[in-house]
């Protein structure tokens, strides 16, 4: 008896993880990759209230990710990957810059995003 309560506590505990784990796997990701100087892609279109995970990576050196409208403001580290879980919630066409800085190209280095 003592067993069987175990394993249902168990599953039971389980069954939260798996379930946000479902919930991940159904979420959009969009991978966003920061090299020298420049971010690919270079632009990206979301919709209002809808959930996305944005990838980024670095493929050099550390890079930024600022965009003040969605409220992000990240470091992406050399050979790093991070996800950025974003709901964007104002339309609006938003430019993003690396604030990090990675060379003498580093302030022409933006993105734009677009919420549809």
């Amino acid at each position: 008896m003592q067993f069987s309560f175990f394993l249902a506590l168990s599953l039971l505990a389980g069954a939260p993880a798996h379930s946000a784990l479902a919930q991940q796997e159904d979420q959009k990701v969009i991978p966003i990759t920061a090299k020298r100087f420049a971010f690919t892609p270079d632009h990206v279109v979301l919709k209002r209230g809808e959930p996305v995970v944005l990838r980024l990576t670095s493929a050099d050196v550390t890079h930024g990710f600022f965009v003040r409208p969605l409220k992000v403001d990240e470091l992406i580290e050399a050979g790093k990957t991070i996800d950025v879980k974003v709901t964007p919630e104002t339309a609006g066409t938003f430019t993003v810059i690396c604030h990090h800085f990675c060379g003498v190209g580093h302030g022409n280095m933006k993105m734009t995003i677009t919420v549809e």
